[in-house]
């Protein structure tokens, strides 16, 4: 019961983080921009940081998702 919680939270705030964080100033620097020589510009573009956004996207989704099979089966069975 409370696994499953724990899951959906988890799914929601790391979704809910790599959708934002991309997009702030604390992305430009950290430890992974300055990598290997070349690597700032791929992780300063925007496609890479939209990539990112996608697949917070998809870890709400997949939040959404456990939460409305964690209601169905808590409220109907």
């Amino acid at each position: 019961m409370f696994s499953g919680l724990a899951w959906i939270i988890l799914c929601f705030e790391l979704g809910a983080f790599l959708i934002v964080y991309p997009w702030m100033d604390g992305w430009d620097h950290n430890m992974f921009a300055n990598w290997r020589e070349g690597w700032n510009v791929v992780w300063l573009s925007p496609w890479f940081r939209g990539a990112v956004s996608g697949i917070g996207t998809v870890n709400l989704i997949i939040a959404l998702v456990e939460l409305f099979r964690y209601l169905r089966y808590w409220l109907f069975e």
